[in-house]
């Protein structure tokens, strides 16, 4: 089914903004059919599973048509359980960021009723609840339906099964019968199709298929990480596999602008490719790509739908998707002309809901992997070392070389104490070069911050605001996030979040701050 931006939909700025804010660049399915059917004034049983954007399918289309003016509710969505409504209540506040005067409240079980009755009196306009509390409300009084012109029915088969069927019935007939009703449902049984005829007028079928993932040659696998984590076990991932070519995806323009900037900061070939670019810049980008000139490219959904190339080794989801159909999409570049692939999804804290909706839906299998030690990181570069050595021992030539060690065993050097010891230096550089931020001990800064040493001060004329210029030109550290500068006479401290402070020192000690070039490095504690 076709999508479409949104806004090429006839929606207010307040919602294109929020919708931006989200990360959505164009409809999904659902969204794509019902939002205008809807917004014409039309009954619609939208077929749709969790996971494809139907909760602002109609979301959007009840806040464009909310009266500021009037306090009592005008929606009320419907939903089988308190999680659900929570999580529909979340989503409209989500898209209603930018509309000051609409209020939504959810209504559920175990939460007082005494506090929903206080907020519906202060003004509601959007009711979201489960049957039994609404109805009970509806038995005190406390929620007036007089205004209501819009109802849904979400997951309504789920609803029916609960048993839900006489308070659904109860409920539509104590709304004015002049209202719009829309069922949202993942299958069609004979008792909605019962409802249809007895509570909707001329009602519309909305379908979307969903996708099945059918390509058994990816493996896949996620992570459960906390959200600041994901960049170091990004890197650690593409370290431990080193796939040829790869991508990452993000779901809005700015991640995947930021997470670039970082990436080419620790000296990964990468680049980014939204749409926010015009065609040129990313025909250009893509060339790269395809010819190897970078190994990485970072990608929104839909800039990546032109992407065409076979040997994709891995793909990474930075972020869940939101729609499940984008992750079919998303893990489908690799594993193609018979190759096999990885497909890697970082899941922090609710996504691991929006993960089990996209193994149900696609019929996959996900397996859930520890995040990789510095130890398997190593094991793995030495592996890797030991492969490209070997290929370098038989298609170079090196007898200038074999003299220089002969020479070195003639002085009581073992062949195989030089060669542990070359192969040591060579880790041991790489190994100081990555240094993490765990490993750096206190050095007499604020809680949360590392101080760290530069070797320029005052006599070369360097002022703090130099310093933070230095930090966030080279870096991309928001020069507000640079905590306390000392600079004296020949040297200077600066303070900077812990979880920046490798990126910080990797960068910088190979920069120039006033043409000087510096040494940057963790200050001792005071």
């Amino acid at each position: 089914m076709k999508k479409i931006r949104f806004d090429e939909l006839d929606i207010s700025q307040e919602i294109l903004k929020a919708v931006e804010d989200m990360g959505f660049e164009e409809t999904t399915p659902i969204q794509t059919n019902a939002i205008p059917k809807i917004m014409q004034g039309k009954d619609i049983i939208g077929q749709a599973q969790t996971g494809t954007g139907k909760t602002a399918a109609f979301g959007i289309p009840i806040l464009e048509r909310v009266d500021t003016d009037n306090k009592y509710p005008q929606s009320i969505i419907l939903c089988p359980t308190r999680e659900l409504a929570i999580q529909v209540a979340e989503e409209l506040k989500r898209l209603s960021k930018y509309m000051r005067r609409i209020k939504t409240l959810p209504i559920y079980g175990g939460q007082p009723i005494s506090r929903q009755i206080k907020a519906l009196k202060k003004g509601v306009q959007v009711v979201i609840g489960t049957p039994g509390r609404l109805m009970d409300h509806m038995r005190r009084g406390t929620i007036k339906m007089s205004s209501v012109n819009m109802v849904v029915l979400d997951e309504a088969d789920v609803m029916l099964d609960m048993g839900f069927v006489d308070d659904i019935e109860t409920i539509l007939r104590g709304v004015p019968k002049d209202r719009q009703t829309l069922f949202f449902s993942a299958t069609i049984p004979k008792s909605i199709l019962n409802l249809r005829k007895r509570y909707q007028k001329n009602s519309e079928f909305v379908k979307v298929a969903h996708e099945k993932l059918t390509v058994p040659s990816i493996e896949q696998f996620y992570f459960e990480v906390r959200h600041n984590d994901k960049l170091k076990v990004l890197t650690r991932l593409i370290d431990l596999h080193n796939p040829k070519l790869s991508l990452v995806f993000c779901n809005t323009r700015k991640q995947v602008d930021e997470l670039n900037i970082h990436l080419q900061a620790r000296g990964y070939l990468t680049d980014s490719l939204h749409g926010g670019l015009n065609q040129n810049q990313r025909d250009r980008v893509m060339d790269k790509f395809r010819n190897g000139i970078i190994e990485l490219l970072v990608a929104t959904d839909v800039a990546a739908r032109g992407i065409d190339v076979d040997d994709i080794e891995a793909v990474f989801n930075y972020d869940v998707p939101q729609d499940t159909d984008y992750y079919v999409h998303r893990i489908g570049r690799t594993g193609r002309a018979g190759r096999t692939g990885k497909a890697f999804t970082f899941v922090v804290g609710k996504d691991i809901y929006k993960l089990r909706d996209i193994q149900k839906y696609t019929g996959t299998k996900v397996k859930r992997q520890e995040v990789p030690s510095l130890d398997d990181i190593q094991e793995a570069k030495i592996e890797v070392f030991m492969e490209t050595l070997t290929e370098y021992i038989e298609e170079e030539h090196l007898s200038k070389y074999i003299k220089i060690i002969e020479n070195l065993l003639e002085e009581n050097y073992t062949s195989i104490e030089v060669s542990a010891a070359l192969l040591k230096m060579q880790l041991e550089d790489k190994k100081q070069e990555e240094k993490v931020v765990d490993t750096i001990g206190d050095t007499g800064a604020e809680p949360g911050m590392v101080r760290l040493f530069i070797n320029i001060g005052k006599a070369n004329k360097i002022g703090p605001r130099h310093i933070v210029g230095a930090i966030a030109g080279e870096t991309g550290l928001e020069g507000s996030l640079i905590g306390a500068i000392d600079v004296y006479e020949k040297f200077t401290f600066v303070e900077v979040p812990r979880e920046n402070a490798t990126e910080v020192l990797n960068i910088m000690k190979h920069n120039y701050i006033k043409g000087k070039k510096i040494t940057v490095e963790p200050a001792n504690p005071k």
